[in-house]
Order: C-alpha cells, then sequence, then structure tokens
C-alpha cells in the first residue's frame, strides 16, 4: 500500500524505487482508473516525462487502469504541457502525466487531470480512500497511441511572426522540452543556441529546476558568450521557464510575469491578474499603477488554475516559473509557450531582455530560500512562526506567513511537494534585507526546537 505522505496537496511523489514499487503503482491505477470512471469519465489521455523509473512507472499505472474498464490514449515521453494540450485537441475527459518535475532524479510522480483541470486537496485524498477501501471499478479497458506534437507545434508556431530576428540561448536542461522546443524554434525567426537538448533522465549536466540559480550557470556564460538577447531555461516536464537577460542576469518568475502583463495590459486595460506569495512587492504594486487587478493567492499549479477561473485572469505566474496564460491560450502553465511569449515581447521592442525592466523601483531580494523540515513537522512550524508575528507585525497569511516590514517582507511557508520550508525575503536596502532576514529565521529556529 502506497504510503498516505506521497498523496500531496497537488499531486502524489515520491522517491521511485522506494516510495512507488511496482504493485503498488498498479493498485494507484485502479485507484486513478476508478476516481476518474466515478467522476464520468471513460476516455483519458496518459503521458510520461524521461525520468529513468518512468517507463516501470508508465506499465504499472496503465495496467491498473485499463482494469477499470478506462480507454487510454497513450501520448508517449512529451513535456506536461503536451500532456494538458492532449485533453483539449483530443477532447478526452482527463489525463494522467507521470512525471517527478523540477525534483532530483530518483523523484517521479503524478498529476491527474478531470476534464480540462488538474485534481489537489481533497480529490486527491479521495484517490487514497478509493485504494485504502480497495472498492475498484471492473472492466476492460484499451489503449491506443497516438503523436499530439505536430499538431501542438502547428497551432503555436503560426502564432508568432516576431519583429526581428533575435540571439536566444535555450537550456532544456536534458528534460523534455529538448525535441519540442526544436521543432518550434525551427518555424520560428530566431538565431537559437540549443543546449543539453536530448532527453536523458539522469540529468548529467546539471539539475532541470531553473529556480536554483547554481542550475543556470551554463546558460549565463552561453549567452554572454554568444551575445545573446535573452536566454531561456526549462525544468525537468517543462511546466517552468526561467530566463536570463543579456548580461547573465536572473530574470526570476514575478518580475518575468511583470514583463508578460505588461504586454497583455497594453490590449486588455484592467485585467486581473493572479500572483502568489513569494512574489515581489513591486510586481503587484507596478501592475496596479498600470491599472491592472494583480490578487495575491497561494503557491501550486493546481490552486493557481483554479483561482484563474474564479477571477477570470489572464494570467497567473509563480516565483517557480510556472506561467499560464488564459490571454491567446488555454490557461495552463506551459512553458515552450511561455518562451515563445518572451522572444515575442523581446523582438517587438527591439531591445535586449533587461530593457523591459529599466524604470522598476530598486528593490534587493533572496531567490527562494530552501530549509530542510520533516514533512510531519513543517506545517506546525509555520504556525508557530505566525503566531509570533501576528502579535507584533502585520502578516498575510494567504499562504503561510508573509510578515510585513517598514521597508519590505519576509516569507516562511511549508513545501507542497517536499520535506523542506520555503521562504524569501524583499526590502529597499541589503542592511534592511539582512535584519528582517535574521528576524525571521530566529523566529522559525525558535518554532523548529
Amino acid at each position: 500500500m502506497l504510503h498516505p505522505s506521497i498523496f500531496r496537496e497537488y499531486d502524489i511523489r515520491g522517491v521511485a524505487d522506494r516510495d512507488l514499487p511496482t504493485p503498488d503503482v498498479e493498485q494507484l491505477g485502479q485507484g486513478f482508473g476508478t476516481y476518474l470512471r466515478r467522476a464520468g469519465v471513460t476516455r483519458i489521455t496518459l503521458g510520461r516525462d524521461c525520468r529513468l523509473s518512468g517507463d516501470r512507472l508508465h506499465g504499472a499505472l496503465l495496467k491498473g487502469m485499463l482494469c477499470t474498464g478506462l480507454q487510454v490514449t497513450d501520448i508517449g515521453v512529451v513535456p506536461t504541457p503536451l500532456l494538458y494540450y492532449s485533453v483539449f485537441h483530443l477532447q478526452t475527459g482527463g489525463g494522467v502525466m507521470i512525471t517527478g518535475s523540477h525534483n532530483p532524479a530518483e523523484y517521479n510522480g503524478f498529476k491527474v487531470m478531470v476534464g480540462k483541470s488538474t485534481i489537489f486537496g481533497a480529490e486527491i485524498q479521495k484517490v487514497l480512500q478509493i485504494i485504502q477501501s480497495g472498492d475498484f471499478e471492473q472492466g476492460e479497458g484499451s489503449v491506443t497511441d497516438a503523436d499530439v506534437s505536430e499538431a501542438y507545434i502547428s497551432e503555436i508556431a503560426p502564432q508568432f511572426q516576431f519583429a526581428s530576428r533575435i540571439k536566444v540561448v535555450v537550456d532544456a536542461g536534458n528534460g523534455t522540452a529538448g525535441p519540442t522546443m526544436h521543432r518550434l524554434l525551427e518555424r520560428l525567426n530566431v538565431d537559437a543556441t540549443e543546449m543539453f537538448f536530448d532527453m536523458d533522465g539522469a540529468f548529467p549536466n546539471h539539475h532541470p529546476d531553473p529556480t536554483v540559480e547554481h542550475n543556470l550557470e551554463h546558460l549565463k556564460t552561453a549567452v554572454r558568450e554568444q551575445k545573446a538577447e535573452l536566454g531561456i531555461a526549462f525544468d525537468g516536464d517543462s511546466d517552468r521557464i526561467g530566463a536570463v537577460d543579456e548580461n547573465g542576469t536572473v530574470v526570476w518568475g514575478d518580475f518575468l510575469m511583470l514583463i508578460y502583463a505588461r504586454e497583455i495590459l497594453t490590449r486588455k486595460p484592467g485585467a486581473t491578474f493572479i500572483g502568489e506569495v513569494k512574489c515581489s512587492q513591486v510586481m503587484y504594486d507596478e501592475l496596479k499603477k498600470l491599472g491592472g487587478n494583480p490578487i495575491m493567492y497561494k503557491t501550486g499549479h493546481s490552486l493557481i488554475k483554479a483561482k484563474m477561473k474564479q477571477e477570470h485572469a489572464e494570467l497567473a505566474g509563480e516565483m517557480s516559473g510556472h506561467m499560464f496564460f488564459a490571454d491567446r491560450y488555454y490557461g495552463f502553465d506551459d512553458a515552450l509557450y511561455a518562451a515563445c511569449r518572451l522572444i515575442e515581447i523581446v523582438a517587438a521592442s527591439g531591445m535586449p531582455l533587461s530593457a523591459q525592466l529599466a524604470g522598476l523601483p530598486k528593490t534587493v531580494s533572496t531567490p527562494e530560500l530552501r530549509f530542510d523540515c520533516p514533512d510531519d513537522q513543517k506545517v506546525a512550524v509555520v504556525s508557530k512562526v505566525a503566531g509570533h508575528f501576528r502579535k507584533i507585525r502585520p502578516v498575510s497569511e494567504v499562504d503561510g506567513v508573509r510578515v510585513l516590514f517598514d521597508h519590505g517582507w519576509g516569507l516562511v511557508r511549508s513545501s507542497n511537494t517536499q520535506p523542506i520550508l520555503v521562504m524569501r525575503f524583499e526590502a529597499e536596502t541589503a542592511e534592511q534585507l539582512q535584519l528582517y532576514r535574521d528576524e525571521v529565521e530566529a523566529a522559525v529556529r525558535a518554532a523548529s526546537a
């Protein structure tokens, strides 16, 4: 029986060889199939990323799902956005993606779609409850193979007519982005340098998580050497985008979102945008100043997508590089599409990426800081930190606790995907940043003791 701890807020994930043994994954397939059948779904698409454990998990999961009578269209090894796209394109009732996303190579997991949305929270727990009860639907399913990549590329590429031919470096990190992005770039008016485009689930060159600056070192060097206008990186399953400007300076997710949102506001005044609690205050203030309606919300791709629909937002974004375009697109997080949108903005401006952020208030901020904290303790630690600051400072508790200081803020929240606490800080000066960080980290240490 799979351990309940791997059934997380918006996906199911663990160390493949330890937490996802073959017989249990087969049972998980029965759980997914039963959940989907009882939701009225009979036809789904199935995809997987390039992790070394993917073939084993795919075989076991498929066997379990077929026992419940599901009709499965297998789209093979693909970026997660192509799994999302396949549900729209093939008009199936849902989909399952086998992916470890941005996690270390030994991890793997599952994202589940019912209709056009991924399930999260209580719905994921329902899958666990079905497995624990052993009350599975019975039936004789079927499996067919399909390639949706050509349809995807043929739909995306014609949308982009770049005003000028710019030089871009793209780092696929040996994840799933490489083959599809290569075919996209061939159809676009760009001078592209491709790095690590071969899929390799061992990730031999660097870990594919563009939120960690160390993983962008190859990209930074290549952008400077090539004198490119920008560089773009993807995570392992291609739903997170990272970017560096022509100087090799990282442009984090919140400022990427600001760049995208500014362009949208030129066409759609008053548009609504969803950011998350780790995003810069500069982003929220700037969007408000431009007449937009920015809303701060929780971290997590499924949670963000649900909030987007509720608020009729044109765009949502996370520090982690998940970008959700409803403007001109389907509303799911697709880093390949987001890359095309970024190149389009830079090409139209006639200036390199750094120019898109000229004139903004200068602040000092940290990237996401990650601190180990056991899964069974992290929520309680954050709760204690919130209780401490609630008595002495203004706080936002949309997701974790965002502490508001006179000239900045600090955040502590528990990760939904790993046994860690995530922190981030922003202030007007480096001295203020250090003071705020010291105060918050002291509270975390006290709460962890």
